[in-house]
């Protein structure tokens, strides 16, 4: 994402706020000096934003939300300053400044976008460098990150459900549904495969109530019907392979069972 996203009708509001402040409040000239800074400041940002100098947009901005305060251009600062502390890796602290704007903002024009960007925030679809050597997914860490993007996705879809940024919110919403479900199989195949069935049947019920539509949901049916066996529960077990049966017909466990895996993402080699 970049900051094209920011919503261009805050900032365009924005601009208004600033002249007509100028304009109705009869301002000294010092007043219009402050204004004009501000302006100016905010300027300079963007262009640091262009070039990727995120050190240099985070002083401009944080200049500009002290001199344009109490306006639509500190708001725009405040996003900008957000998505620019997300970039350059300070991520605890453009939650903060998300967090804050949400609060102290609740009818700002670029509240859809500020709930999309801290959902973006917390959304991380790629392992970098350390991941791909190890082979881990997504869905062996640990996942808060992506139950906090999806709350924040779900409060844009549900309260802004014709912004713009809404389409892309619900496609990272059902990837994050499938990543959670697939963290709570990942455990329950771990518990599974130690002998800790009554461990792995509840994570795989987990992942069958809370995400039924999720692929995962299959291996976690599947993992019910064996710990229910080794647990000596017949009924259970039988319930959990019939709708298995039910809603998989040409499952690949019916006939494979968990089939062995690529490595673990801990082994190398």
């Amino acid at each position: 994402m970049t900051p094209t996203f920011i919503s261009r009708s805050l900032a365009g509001f924005a601009a208004v706020t600033v002249a007509v402040l100028l304009a109705a409040c009869g301002t000294t000239d010092k007043d219009g000096d402050v204004q004009g800074s501000a302006e100016k400041l905010y300027a300079d940002a963007k262009d640091d934003m262009s070039s990727g100098n995120w050190a240099g947009a985070t002083k401009s901005l944080e200049r500009v939300e002290g001199r344009a305060g109490g306006t639509l251009l500190a708001q725009q600062a405040q996003l900008d300053l957000a998505y620019v502390y997300w970039k350059s890796g300070e991520k605890a602290q453009a939650l903060s400044t998300l967090d804050r704007f949400i609060k102290l903002n609740p009818s700002s024009p670029g509240m859809d976008y500020a709930l999309y960007l801290r959902g973006s925030v917390n959304f991380n679809d790629n392992l970098g460098i350390l991941g791909s050597l190890s082979r881990q997914s997504l869905s062996e860490r640990d996942q808060q990150a992506s139950r906090d993007a999806y709350q924040s996705f779900k409060q844009l879809v549900d309260q802004f459900p014709d912004s713009k940024y809404a389409a892309d919110a619900r496609l990272r919403m059902d990837y994050t549904v499938n990543a959670l479900a697939d963290y709570e199989v990942h455990v329950a195949r771990y518990y599974l495969r130690r002998g800790a069935y009554v461990a792995a049947a509840n994570r795989a019920q987990q992942a069958v109530t809370g995400f039924p539509q999720a692929p995962a949901a299959e291996e976690a049916l599947y993992i019910m019907t064996q710990a229910y066996d080794k647990l000596g529960l017949a009924q259970l077990r039988d319930d959990a392979d019939r709708v298995l049966k039910t809603n998989f017909p040409q499952s690949r466990f019916l006939a494979d069972g968990i089939r062995a895996k690529d490595k673990p993402w801990w082994q190398l080699w």
